[in-house]
């Protein structure tokens, strides 16, 4: 069966690899090389535009809980990030560069995609299409998009800087994980003392930021993405409790914990370059030379990124979406990926799986196989197409998934057991497909 498949972003690979394990024929539609979003810089497919970071993989935390049930639906994008992965303490970080050109080579050696490289304008409900453009859809396309669902949404988020580790003071920074040994560790971190805090914090909340007039205009920037100088006017300690929390951490040189911290993560498997975990910015370039180098050890920090901030654009899922991700309207149409309100790498990876799942087994004639609703998977899927007059995209979190009967205390325990719970229903929906995925 012919299947078209628009975006070859995280989800778009997903759901294009899926369709063939499933035994469709795919046709890829990816418009770079030709154009890029304002926020792409590279060819290749699966283009990670902010952090490297694809948070914890312990099943007992919600991302890490995600990602298992991704590996047990056959997650290419997980395959290859264990292959490109760095040191980041409990989370699965890859260096993105070669996360991206790896998961390029994978998806143009298989027989069953053909990739057309141009821009989609026109969504063409004929035959299957599972549309996965990404946040950042925008033009004929997003008009058209925005015409069979009412009109899109938006709301802006932001990308922390990337700086060059031969231009950090190495003197000034100490490698650790959070509760690990103070001598060893992912992540290079710099500390502050309480006067040194204040004054940064100072200096940030006064900077001046990037124009952009829509931006002030409208309000609406995702929680999780916030830029770091609209965290600090919320208050004297609210980055300090935010990304420059210091909770885990020993300063060598006091053997106490400092008063902030600054965590510096490899951005590749070479440690060429450092992400400033936390610190999404709009800052003018030169605020941020010159603010961020107040952090010990950044002085002369040189910049292969610098932190920038963009709109992203969503569906109103609620309103318009079926649990299948097909579209109420046109049944034929299903998305994928960010756009549906799935927030996060993993979530707009995990989407294209689901919706590649369930346009296949919209060719069976059979009742639709729905993960249930204590799995991760299931229950994010529940949330986006649950009514909500106030729709906005959301992340993988416990507090989606229904409490277990039995009372277990211990918060750690009892969320083991919610993990196992959804791992085994995450295996019941799988084997419906015949072990195929």
């Amino acid at each position: 069966m012919r299947v078209r498949v628009i975006g070859a972003g995280l989800a778009g690979v997903e759901a294009a690899n899926v369709l063939t394990r499933l035994g469709h024929k795919v046709e890829l539609v990816e418009m770079k090389p030709e154009k890029k979003s304002q926020a792409h810089i590279i060819d290749d497919f699966a283009e990670l535009v902010c952090s490297n970071s694809f948070k914890a993989e312990r099943c007992d935390s919600a991302s890490g809980l995600l990602k298992e049930e991704m590996r047990r639906l056959g997650s290419l994008t997980l395959e290859v990030a264990d292959r490109c992965r760095v040191g980041a303490g409990g989370a699965l970080a890859v260096d993105r560069y070669l996360f991206s050109q790896e998961v390029t080579r994978l998806i143009k050696l298989n027989p069953d995609i053909r990739i057309v490289n141009r821009e989609a304008e026109n969504i063409d409900d004929a035959f299957p299409v599972i549309i996965a453009t990404g946040p950042m859809t925008d033009g004929t396309l997003a008009q058209n998009l925005g015409k069979l669902t009412g009109g899109l949404l938006s709301y802006y988020d932001a990308a922390a800087p990337v700086i060059s580790a031969g231009s950090i003071d190495a003197s000034k920074v100490f490698p650790a994980d959070r509760y690990g040994d103070s001598q060893n560790g992912d992540y290079l971190n710099s500390y502050f003392d309480k006067t040194g805090y204040e004054a940064f914090r100072e200096a940030l909340t006064n900077a001046r930021t990037a124009s952009l007039r829509e931006f002030e205009r409208d309000e609406k920037v995702f929680e999780g993405c916030m830029p770091i100088e609209r965290l600090a006017k919320r208050g004297q300690d609210a980055i300090r409790f935010g990304p420059m929390k210091p909770v885990g951490l020993k300063d060598p040189r006091t053997g106490r914990r400092p008063w902030a911290a600054v965590q510096l993560r490899k951005e590749d498997a070479q440690a060429r370059l450092y992400n400033i975990v936390g610190f999404q910015t709009n800052l003018k370039y030169s605020e941020q030379r010159r603010v961020f180098g107040m952090i010990p050890g950044l002085e002369n920090a040189e910049y292969a990124r610098y932190g920038k901030m963009h709109r992203n654009s969503f569906i109103d899922s609620p309103k318009t979406l079926n649990i299948t991700m097909n579209l109420k309207s046109n049944p034929n149409v299903y998305l994928a990926g960010t756009l549906t309100g799935f927030e996060g790498y993993m979530e707009a990876a995990a989407s294209g799986i689901l919706a590649a799942m369930f346009l296949h087994q919209s060719f069976t004639g059979k009742k639709p196989l729905i993960p249930s609703k204590n799995t991760m998977c299931g229950a994010l899927l529940r949330y986006i197409t649950a009514q909500n007059k106030n729709f906005q995209p959301i992340g993988a979190n416990f507090g989606l998934l229904p409490e277990i009967d039995c009372e277990i205390g211990d918060k750690k325990e009892r969320r083991k057991a919610l993990a196992e719970r959804a791992l085994n229903d995450i295996d019941n929906f799988s084997a419906g497909y015949g072990g195929v995925i």
